[in-house]
């Protein structure tokens, strides 16, 4: 081999080494993200009672606004750490929760209904966001648990296989492409009723 050979056969081993190290963190640290944004969001009651004991305005407005920030700002993040499951290469070539696609797509749901409603003053709202995380959840801890750590947990290989994006392609496609549209439709809701509002605050 030459050196200029033997030069990319290194790079080429490293970009996939550190492909494969940048997925599998974060196909590792996403159930933690998901817990903690289901810890954050049911904890808006308690929020709400300690925002109510504060004596001084200022303390109870910066409590809410920190807990807001931080609530919406692991959902964003969840849901871009989530973009992984939008690529069939991705899907199919690495052990993922089958389910993973939907699940991104409820988080999106969930970012898409900020935006155009207020959440915490429409308890309809809420409850949609709160049926959305818990959907998108169960999408994604479900197939981890029984699928991705199946040796752990001794669940029998034939569940295992149909939870793992690896050992069911078509689902996961399915899945994948499924999501796609569907994040697609509702980008394009997001853009035109940002677009609406705008105009509309221009006119007034």
């Amino acid at each position: 081999m030459t050196p200029d050979q033997i030069s990319q056969s290194i790079a080429g081993a490293l970009a996939d080494g550190g492909e494969q190290l940048l997925e599998g963190t974060l196909a590792a640290i996403l159930p933690v993200l998901w817990l903690l944004m289901l810890a954050l969001h049911l904890a808006r009651p308690y929020m709400l009672n300690v925002v109510q004991k504060f004596s001084l305005r200022l303390g109870a407005d910066i409590w809410w606004l920190a807990y807001v920030a931080i609530r919406d700002f692991v959902i964003l993040l969840t849901f871009a750490l989530s973009f992984m499951f939008f690529f069939p290469d991705v899907m199919t070539g690495k052990s993922l929760p089958v389910t993973g696609p939907f699940a991104a797509l409820c988080l999106f749901a969930v970012l898409v209904v900020k935006l155009v409603r207020d959440v915490d003053e429409d308890p309809a709202a809420f409850r949609l966001t709160s049926t959305l995380l818990g959907v998108g959840a169960l999408l994604y801890l479900v197939p981890t648990l029984l699928g991705v750590q199946a040796n752990q947990m001794g669940i029998d290989p034939a569940i295992a296989r149909a939870l793992v994006s690896q050992s069911n392609t078509g689902l996961a496609l399915v899945a994948t492409y499924v999501s796609l549209l569907g994040v697609g439709l509702l980008g394009m809701y997001a853009a035109i009723h940002t677009l609406r509002s705008t105009g509309t605050a221009s006119v007034r």
